[in-house]
């Protein structure tokens, strides 16, 4: 099996801890680039960024999509690991540099699976 690791927001991974939800969204801010480096059913390792820099969780490959903003909010809601549409939108528009009314993003769901600490 292989699997592939996704350095994250640690924001993002805390928030999604405390919601404990069933799928999640790991975004692409660009979603320049399809996902093609797992199948799905394959493995998704959260490692977060620096300064803590672990492997803290993860989750198994369901699709990659490149859509709207506005749809991966509607498609996901907190599960894009944020509490509103501003936010996220923010976040993105930080990664991206500027403003766009409604960038396609990339958009890797995933099935989560909580790691018990």
């Amino acid at each position: 099996m292989k699997f592939w690791v996704g350095v994250t927001d640690n924001e993002w991974f805390n928030f999604l801890s405390k919601l404990s939800p069933d799928e999640v969204n790991f975004w692409q801010p660009s979603g320049n680039f399809a996902f093609e480096a797992i199948k799905t059913g394959e493995l998704f390792l959260f490692k977060l960024h620096s300064p803590l820099n672990y492997i803290t969780g993860g989750g198994f490959f369901v699709r990659y999509s490149r859509i709207p903003l506005s749809m991966a909010w509607e498609a996901f809601g907190e599960k894009n690991g944020v509490a509103s549409f501003e936010i996220l939108r923010a976040k993105i528009m930080k990664y991206r540099g500027g403003y766009e009314p409604d960038p396609l993003i990339g958009c890797i769901k995933l099935v989560w699976c909580p790691v018990n600490n």
